[in-house]
């Protein structure tokens, strides 16, 4: 059983006024959280476990960088051909008694994978995925749903498509600091990437996107490296705990310490809350997270 340890986090800089004024006027009500579902895509190289991290434009609850993912949508609750394990299975995987919910966040995690990235946990049957879904047909497909002007479900349906949740693996439940203003309850899941399908950038919407190895990310997490390379203005000079909510940090860590993605995905878990709590420290806020430890070197306070 892995050792839960108390982890303090750097509070972002798009929080510092939020977190001020919840100390000042005292903890009230937090205001209520979106739902929202995101897929930590992984491969295999020959230097370590590899995911795909993209560029959120704005100031986005789930990180300036983050893993594919993003509210749920009404549409999430349409009737859609499944295969797979079912909507009981995982709301016992998920931890919740809710089947409605388990469902709707399985398949908001399938519908926001193929928006943001193209790829598509879908086929005809259990045997296979669908190949190619880098053409213009499908980018348009990808750009109706993102758009709202169909429904994810309609697309599946005119291919004859059911979706594949046996190629999910769920994650854990990170939730937004209780003093965030825009807060959201987000399930993360894994997968990997199907056949002849390969991560593209939304067009229109894509501005940075690629895939990063585990193990490099972590060791660079206190230069400014990767937030250079996004090049964007409020990617730039920022360390790793500047771009990512404490989840996903944790999330990497443990990719960097997995030996391959067979090794992640077989791993028994528990279903988990991340629940950051505002804290403290010398005279700073931070952000506490209860995580568990990946090494036993591994530091407890992450800068």
């Amino acid at each position: 059983m892995p050792h839960l340890a108390r982890r303090l986090f750097a509070l972002p800089q798009d929080l510092e006024g939020a977190a001020q004024s919840w100390l000042e006027h005292g903890e009230r009500t937090p205001r209520a959280a979106r739902l929202a579902s995101s897929v930590v895509l992984l491969r295999d190289s020959p230097t370590g476990l590899e995911t795909w991290l993209a560029y959120r434009p704005g100031s986005s609850p789930l990180g300036v960088l983050a893993f594919p993912g993003g509210s749920l949508d009404a549409a999430d609750d349409d009737p859609v051909p499944w295969l797979g394990p079912s909507p009981q299975h995982w709301a016992e995987q998920m931890g919740t008694d809710d089947v409605g919910l388990a469902r709707r966040h399985v398949l908001g995690a399938i519908r926001e994978l193929f928006e943001e990235t193209g790829l598509l946990l879908a086929g005809p049957d259990m045997a296979g995925t669908v190949e190619a879904t880098s053409t213009p047909e499908w980018m348009r497909a990808r750009v109706a749903v993102a758009e709202q002007e169909k429904t994810f479900p309609e697309i599946l349906a005119k291919r004859g498509l059911s979706v594949r949740t046996d190629l999910l693996k769920s994650l854990v439940n990170w939730r937004s600091p209780d003093f965030a203003h825009r807060r959201f309850d987000t399930r993360y899941f894994a997968a990997t990437v199907p056949l002849n399908q390969q991560p593209t950038l939304l067009e229109g919407k894509g501005v940075w996107g690629r895939w990063v190895n585990a193990a490099d990310v972590i060791a660079e997490r206190h230069t400014t490296a990767l937030g250079d390379e996004v090049g964007q203005e409020n990617t730039v000079g920022r360390t790793l705990g500047e771009l990512l909510v404490p989840g996903s940090e944790i999330m990497l860590e443990k990719m960097a310490a997995a030996n391959g993605c067979i090794a992640y995905l077989s791993y028994k878990r528990k279903a988990h809350v991340y629940q950051p709590v505002l804290v403290e420290e010398d005279g700073k806020l931070m952000l506490e997270v209860e995580a568990a430890k990946t090494t036993a070197d591994d530091p407890q306070r992450e800068r």
